[in-house]
């Protein structure tokens, strides 16, 4: 009996062998596409390799990796971005809500928002032609035949004969997203994102290039200081490279997601300080901080929270899609559930215990509370961990730490709350604030100090602490280190911890995006 035939497994070969630079497959990419200025589905990135007079350009098309496991469809809420039973992975704007999940996760960096419909998009083999037996508009408009489509499941295409029968690579291969767009005499300094030496800056004229000092001072990844020796440009293993091409490309999640880790902590550990506390036998039960004060502290930045999660969509008025028509896998609908049941919790302690005043009715409501508050406060973690590009948030221990940065706002709010309304507590939760800071700066410093497994995460530590964003990560620690000293200084302690908190969680969240990944 012979094999069922198999469908088509679109993939492509890039032969860097015979690219030009000329640009006409992003040219006719966009005409095809309508893809509007300032983006692109498909660009081509050029590095000269070598030192003059021996230097050579090379090129590289860069454009979606069509994965066989691809992390944009995993992390993305509602199924907008999907991969078709032939392999493309393709998408679908009507239910794109633009969290931008799907850029953080692709460690191409191969997605962008669309700026006239603020939807995400990127290259999809030109699916409308493949359906109706056309080529894609840069395979057909290629002067050298560089770029190839085919069926992988056809023996006779010529991209099978390539991928099976010749040296072909795939870019970070160590994602694990198994690419089916493959390269064909690439060279490693185009390959890798950080092999070249990169321009500093918006422009990338030679005469705007910073040199020597300039390099180090700027905190660029480009520039390296040999121990004793002088300032020299940064060298791939095999030969000087200076990117010479490239196209900008921002960091997905803005201030608006920094700010939403640290209410979020605030909302988890405004409720979870006091109830710890009761449970331990320090609170009473019957105390106003734990019946009222601690779950409308807790509602209200769980409120902001949620302001702070729809204003960063690109389509705001589109974020029912996560409750109506979810996609389990993706962190976000994960957390939306998780945050709508710890409100639930905080509704329900507010009628059990501020306006009922039942305390069996509270002890109740705290073994839901318990877990509720702890996944608000680390889903975090496995939201970042779907950022597969982010190599920073690829760290085992970051639940724990948003864990105990949770208990540090808790108790530094609650500590607020406390003094001001005269509620009592206020000396068992400066320790409770003074342990959680000095937990918090231990697992920074093990974070930044040990050395990283990887060279972006190695690059991206190194611009949290020495480089743009070290202006908040060093305030963020010291006024952190305040919170040590909680028990004797009181209150103000508690104002100046959250104040660090929120300087950390901003360096944090953008140091983990600055590295360069096309």
């Amino acid at each position: 009996m012979s094999a069922p035939a198999l469908g088509p497994s679109w993939v492509k070969v890039l032969d860097q062998t015979r690219c030009i630079g000329c640009h006409a497959c992003t040219t006719a990419c966009k005409s095809e596409n309508a893809v509007p200025l300032g983006v692109t589905r498909t660009y081509v990135k050029s590095v000269d390799v070598g030192l003059f007079p021996q230097v050579r350009r090379a090129f590289q098309v860069t454009r979606c990796n069509q994965c066989a496991n691809p992390p944009c469809v995993t992390a993305c809420p509602t199924a907008a971005m999907y991969r078709r039973d032939d392999g493309i992975v393709d998408f679908d704007k009507s239910i794109c809500i633009g969290c931008k999940a799907c850029m953080a996760a692709c460690p191409y960096d191969a997605i962008f928002i669309n700026p006239e419909d603020h939807s995400a998009e990127k290259c999809n083999f030109c699916a409308q032609r493949l359906d109706i037996g056309l080529e894609p508009a840069c395979v057909v408009v290629c002067p050298t035949e560089a770029i190839l489509v085919g069926d992988l499941n056809d023996p006779s295409s010529k991209v099978a004969g390539i991928v099976e029968r010749q040296a072909v690579t795939v870019r970070r291969p160590e994602k694990e997203t198994a690419p089916k767009l493959f390269y064909k005499g690439a060279h490693q300094a185009t390959l890798d994102p950080i092999a070249a030496r990169r321009p500093a800056g918006d422009t990338y004229m030679w005469s705007q290039v910073p040199k020597g000092p300039q390099l180090i001072a700027s905190g660029h990844p480009g520039g390296r200081r040999r121990p004793g020796g002088p300032i020299t440009p940064h060298a791939n293993s095999s030969a000087a490279a200076l990117l010479s091409y490239d196209v900008a490309h921002a960091a997905p999640w803005g201030w608006r997601v920094s700010a939403y880790t640290w209410t979020k902590g605030i909302a988890a550990g405004a409720y979870l300080v006091p109830l710890l506390l009761a449970l331990g036998g320090v609170l009473a039960w019957s105390s106003p901080l734990f019946q009222l004060a601690a779950p409308l502290v807790a509602l209200a930045f769980l409120g902001i929270t949620g302001f702070l999660l729809i204003a960063d969509l690109k389509h705001p008025a589109r974020f029912y899609l996560l409750f109506t028509r979810p996609q389990w896998r993706s962190w976000l609908v994960r957390g939306g559930f998780v945050i709508g049941a710890y409100g639930a919790v905080l509704v329900a302690q507010v009628l059990a215990g501020g306006l009922a005043s039942s305390v069996t009715a509270e002890k109740m409501i705290a073994g839901f509370g318990l877990p509720a508050s702890v996944m608000t406060a680390v889903y975090t973690a496995f939201l970042f961990a779907q950022a597969k590009a982010r190599d920073l948030w690829q760290n085992p221990l970051l639940a724990p730490h948003l864990a105990v940065q949770a208990v540090l706002a808790g108790a530094g709010v609650m500590i607020l709350v406390s003094a001001g309304a005269g509620l009592g507590a206020s000396a068992a939760l400066a320790y409770v604030l003074a342990g959680a800071c000095l937990t918090h700066l231990l697992m920074v410093a093990g974070e930044v100090a040990l050395p990283h497994p990887t060279a972006h995460a190695h690059l991206a530590s190194a611009a949290m602490t020495t480089g743009r964003y070290a202006r908040a990560f060093w305030p963020g620690a010291i006024l952190a280190a305040v919170g040590i000293f909680a028990p004797a200084i009181g209150w103000p302690a508690g104002l100046v911890a959250l104040v660090g908190l929120a300087a950390h969680e901003h360096a944090y969240v953008q140091a983990g995006q600055s590295v360069p990944l096309a």
